[in-house]
């Protein structure tokens, strides 16, 4: 019986996909509500896919509110991205976490591409941040985030070359233009860290070029205020670390007391 059951739903599920993967998206599914934001190669929109019973989705139920992302075709050609959006695309959408926004799929049409997202209601971190101007260590340490942008990810266990990024998160190797692994992601985590709770990033300079040096001479600098604890400063130090074998392990950071102090268990700030 156990297996019969196994069998009926395996056939159940190959053909709510091949009916998913024949029934294809068009901007006439959604009604399109304001714009959320604006990016190099277009912009974001809230949509609503529509109550008809017949184009009902198999990755969403009927009147579901999701961001529709419109980029043009024109501007990623002239850019040369379009490999970059394939791999976006690919990797997003196999990605299945709490704190990653689910690409549910994606259509075009002459002119743009269209990718369906899940919606974050609560908008970006960026602007909650000049809002508050820096967040509280609970806060800072207790994050109820979505990852949104796979533009530059790879799937890859090599060491790669690739400068890529906002200047303010780059790691030295990337500046140096040496080869570099997973752990550009530690440093990248520790600027993000020091920016929660000082409401900058750590090597803010008024040119790039000071940028870059104070990036390559790791010139970590503790403000004043607002008021840190030493415990917050000693993650961070140990996360912006030159050398990136040196640099805490993801499973470590984890275990750091200033996390386990901090952090809510149940991933939910509470004010």
């Amino acid at each position: 019986m156990a297996i019969a059951a196994e069998t009926q739903q395996e056939e159940k599920a190959s053909s709510e996909v091949t009916a998913a993967e024949k029934r294809r998206w068009t901007l006439n599914d959604f009604d399109i509500g304001k714009p959320l934001g604006r990016g190099k190669f277009g912009h974001v929109y809230l949509a609503r896919e529509k109550r008809v019973s017949d184009l009902e989705f198999f990755y969403f139920t009927s009147n579901h509110i999701v961001a529709l992302k419109v980029l043009f075709k024109s501007q990623l050609k002239q850019s040369q991205v379009e490999h970059q959006l394939r791999r976006e695309v690919e990797i997003q959408s196999h990605l299945r976490h709490p704190n990653i926004l689910r690409l549910y799929g994606y259509f075009y049409d002459q002119k743009r591409v269209y990718l369906i997202l899940e919606y974050a209601a609560k908008g970006e971190l960026y602007k909650e941040l000049q809002k508050c101007k820096y967040f509280s260590e609970r806060r800072a340490a207790t994050g109820e985030l979505k990852i949104a942008d796979f533009g530059w990810s790879v799937h890859t266990f090599n060491r790669r070359r690739t400068m890529c990024g906002t200047l303010d998160y780059l790691p030295p190797e990337m500046v140096e233009s040496v080869e570099h692994d997973a752990s550009v992601d530690i440093w990248s985590l520790g600027v993000l860290c020091y920016e929660f709770l000082y409401g900058v990033p750590p090597f803010e300079a008024k040119e790039h070029s000071d940028t870059y040096r104070r990036i390559v001479q790791v010139d970590l600098k503790f403000p004043p205020k607002p008021i840190v604890s030493s415990a917050a400063k000693d993650l961070i130090s140990q996360m912006l670390v030159k050398d990136s074998s040196q640099r805490l392990a993801l499973h470590k950071l984890l275990e750091h007391p200033w996390i386990v102090q901090n952090a809510d268990p149940s991933g939910t700030y509470r004010s």
